[in-house]
């Protein structure tokens, strides 16, 4: 194991990350974008995007991009490299506002972070939607790993604390257990080819509906790409 450091909420820690990266001219089979913040008080990354989106979503948005190259190199017919991006049970009452993606007009940390996880599950469709258009050996699919006993809990109200603390052993997953279907969406012989998923407890189940909005899936990416200074090659596919 050999450990790259890569600051999510930061654009250049993510390009120098890929730059160190691409020297070591190493496959990548499996990339699992799993970097996330929960409920913090409204707060910037380095590059101004409310945390939220830019963490959960636009630092993976990104990296993703950036190591496209390169996983498609490694995929091949018989073997699949995979991208699996871990959502929420979250996405299903998120509101993605197109117009407000900084959530500037009216903060909500719920609503901030429940459209952080709605746009990783329309950005992995989108994203599987133009890989199968390129012909390209790589899949791409979203998990929830349910409520999970982690740190991610630190900025509810105290008094959710002291409920977690007292019933997590009963009703939340340890790590390992959250960790579950993360990897059986990345080497499980079941999804070899199979992309564009939502997966949960280790089965294919179905997304919020407005995730299968192909009209905001692609309004979305556009703007992610001009957000993170990336071409969007993808605007002229269909």
């Amino acid at each position: 194991v050999e450990f790259l450091y890569c600051d999510l909420a930061s654009m250049k820690s993510i390009r120098q990350f890929v730059q160190q990266f691409r020297a070591k001219n190493c496959p990548l089979h499996v990339l699992v974008n799993n970097a996330g913040v929960m409920l913090v008080p409204e707060r910037k990354t380095e590059d101004g995007f409310e945390e939220h989106f830019g963490l959960n979503y636009l630092g993976h948005f990104l990296l993703t991009n950036l190591l496209l190259d390169t996983l498609k190199q490694s995929g091949t017919h018989s073997h699949n490299a995979r991208i699996i991006t871990v959502s929420s049970a979250t996405h299903y009452v998120g509101k993605l506002h197109l117009n407000d993606l900084q959530s500037r007009c009216s903060y909500s940390p719920h609503g901030a972070y429940a459209q952080s996880k709605l746009a990783l599950v329309l950005f992995t469709y989108r994203l599987q939607h133009l890989l199968t258009a390129n012909g390209s050996h790589v899949t791409a699919n979203v998990v929830d790993p349910g409520v999970v006993n982690t740190e991610l809990y630190k900025h509810v109200f105290w008094v959710v604390k002291v409920v977690k603390w007292m019933t997590a052993w009963l009703f939340f997953k340890t790590p390992e257990e959250g960790a579950s279907t993360t990897i059986y969406a990345a080497v499980s012989p079941e999804m070899e080819g199979a992309g564009g998923c939502y997966l949960y407890n280790e089965e294919r189940t179905k997304s919020a509906d407005v995730a299968y909005d192909e009209e905001l899936q692609r309004k979305l990416w556009t703007e992610s790409c001009k957000m993170v200074g990336i071409s969007d090659e993808a605007s002229r596919l269909p």
